[in-house]
């Protein structure tokens, strides 16, 4: 069996690349800097169904895209979460939040209508990740 995306991670983001474990994806919404890491393992829902070896790998991907998204973006605070409610993939949401966004101190889920890029601005921002994760 091969790994596939959720379609609504397919509808909803845009892909910027691969890192070792997991996909990475722009969630097309352009009021936060977000970024969605998924797992490439088929039917997994929850981290602790990873093998020790991917957990860790997992972990290891998460810190490194939240540090050069807080770094470069000049984060306040790195909301960084796996809900899963609505989309039963594993997924790992990683959020750039500044006290003075629309949304601070609560979280972001729910809160507004997703805005999405215009395409020269998704262009520019595309760029812009791909050159800060991949190079």
């Amino acid at each position: 069996m091969s790994f596939s995306l959720h379609p609504t991670l397919k509808k909803d983001c845009i892909e910027l690349g691969r890192l070792v474990l997991c996909r990475v994806l722009l969630m097309n919404d352009s009021q936060f800097p977000w970024l969605i890491l998924v797992p490439e393992r088929e039917n997994i829902k929850e981290i602790h169904q990873l093998s020790s070896e991917d957990q860790r790998l997992l972990i290891r991907e998460s810190c490194y895209v939240a540090e050069k998204l807080a770094e470069h973006f000049k984060a306040d605070k790195m909301n960084i979460a796996a809900l899963g409610n609505m989309v039963p993939q594993l997924h790992i949401h990683h959020v750039v939040r500044y006290q003075k966004d629309k949304a601070w101190p609560a979280p972001i889920w729910g809160k507004f209508a997703a805005l999405p890029y215009t395409e020269k601005n998704l262009t520019i921002k595309v760029s812009q990740l791909t050159e800060l994760l991949f190079t």
